[in-house]
């Protein structure tokens, strides 16, 4: 017992510092514990924190009852890749740019961005944290992140790499070729190194869940499989990390939650607005619009109008909540959907279930997962929700870096949960 206690306290020094060895710790169990304690982000798409409860999910289920753990709500709109950046600059993504899945700008009107687009140009007004931990000299890794294969503040050039962004250390470009067994090795090769190249952030991502959920939806045998699977790499981390005598501050998260959609609930465009009058840049859980010239006047009101389970608004009228509409990304017009309706184009005789996100950030179904454990964090907390602004904050405390200067959330929603307290 008295070596377990041991281990901790040098384990949260790692961390922490300003702390001495105890001199009742054998020195072999001492060499094994000087390693520092890595912070890790692991992204696990489409899990919404219920999931935890249908006991598919034990070494998660352990993690969280031995840490803290969260109901966190997504940023809007509660889609991949704007949650993804919001959670590693701790910006909303009206504010760092990525507003959506799909986007078009000025800037590139016949290059409109796409899940595949790593040109620095889309992603260059906010830094995220592996960014500042390279600046700062704190080797950082990226086992897939939307974001991390961008050479950040760097110009693309025709031919050739980038020569002036910035990238993680070492990082992959994401492939769903790539199996969760091969992220979670990858990350404990990288973890295996000798200490001078050895990451001390790391970030994996899942998209399993996700695509499960979408298949099948969110109470699917899909996503049920999709929960095993992805909690029993869960464990083969944890098992890697204890073998390699690691410590380590897991930060667990999604970027959204899921819901039931179906041919039953869907809002078919031209059934109440005329051809030739918008062009739809975007559908689904949401819709955005650009009017086509000398329609305006027609598109406003007929989007006004009264619609049955959606509302739609010009940009600059997005109810503040959503903290959303201020960007020159976003299109003119917006339309959101009950959480569970899909805005569609036309409507299809063929009938379909499935799940989606994009809704609205308050509504359930689009909770996120959090999960905090390792030698940073208190056991047994539960916090009460907070958005996910809060991540970048907390990883800038674990990893050593100072408070952002610009951020659209704080530590306190989590300070709890820490530790140690200032």
């Amino acid at each position: 017992m008295k070596n377990i206690v041991a281990a901790f306290a040098l384990s949260l020094c790692g961390i922490l510092g300003g702390c001495t060895t105890p001199s009742n710790v054998p020195a072999d169990h001492v060499a094994l514990e000087e390693r520092a304690p890595v912070t890790i982000l692991v992204s696990i798409d489409g899990f919404h924190p219920d999931f935890l409860d249908r006991g598919l999910t034990p070494t998660l289920s352990r993690l969280a009852a031995d840490g803290a753990t969260a109901k966190m709500r997504p940023s809007f709109p509660t889609k991949t890749f704007p949650n993804h950046w919001t959670l590693v600059t701790g910006l909303v993504p009206d504010h760092h740019g990525i507003t959506a899945n799909r986007m078009e700008d000025q800037g590139r009107p016949e290059e409109p961005f796409s899940m595949a687009t790593v040109d620095p140009y889309w992603w260059n007004e906010a830094k995220p944290v592996w960014v500042e931990a390279e600046q700062a000299g704190i080797r950082s890794a990226a086992m897939f992140w939307p974001g991390s294969a961008v050479p950040w503040g760097g110009t693309a050039v025709r031919y050739g790499p980038v020569e002036d962004g910035i990238l993680p250390s070492d990082w992959q470009q994401f492939s769903m070729q790539v199996s969760n067994t091969q992220r979670v090795n990858a990350v404990l090769d990288w973890l295996r190194r000798p200490e001078d190249i050895r990451p001390q952030f790391i970030t994996l991502y899942f998209d399993t869940v996700d695509s499960a959920g979408h298949d099948g939806g969110p109470e699917s045998a899909e996503v049920d499989a999709a929960l095993r699977d992805v909690d029993t790499h869960i464990e083969h981390l944890v098992e890697g990390l204890s073998q390699l005598g690691q410590p380590a501050n897991l930060v667990i998260v999604s970027d959204h939650g899921m819901a039931a959609t179906s041919s039953e609930r869907v809002i078919a465009l031209d059934e109440i607005l005329a051809d030739g009058t918008y062009r739809l840049v975007e559908a689904g859980a949401y819709a955005t619009f650009e009017p086509v010239a000398g329609r305006e006047a027609y598109l406003a009101a007929a989007l006004d109008a009264d619609h049955p389970h959606m509302e739609c608004w010009p940009k600059e009228e997005i109810p503040a909540r959503f903290e959303y509409g201020s960007h020159d990304r976003i299109p003119p017009f917006f339309c959101l959907p009950e959480t569970g309706w899909t805005i569609s184009a036309t409507r299809s005789d063929v009938e379909w279930t499935g799940g989606n996100h994009g809704y609205d950030p308050f509504a359930p179904e689009m909770s996120a997962l959090f999960v905090a454990n390792g030698p940073a964090f208190r056991e047994g907390v539960i916090l009460e929700p907070f958005q996910n602004t809060v991540i970048a904050p907390l990883l800038r405390v674990l990893i050593g870096l100072p408070a952002s200067e610009r951020a659209d959330g704080s530590l306190a929603p989590v300070a709890h949960a820490l530790s140690v307290q200032d």
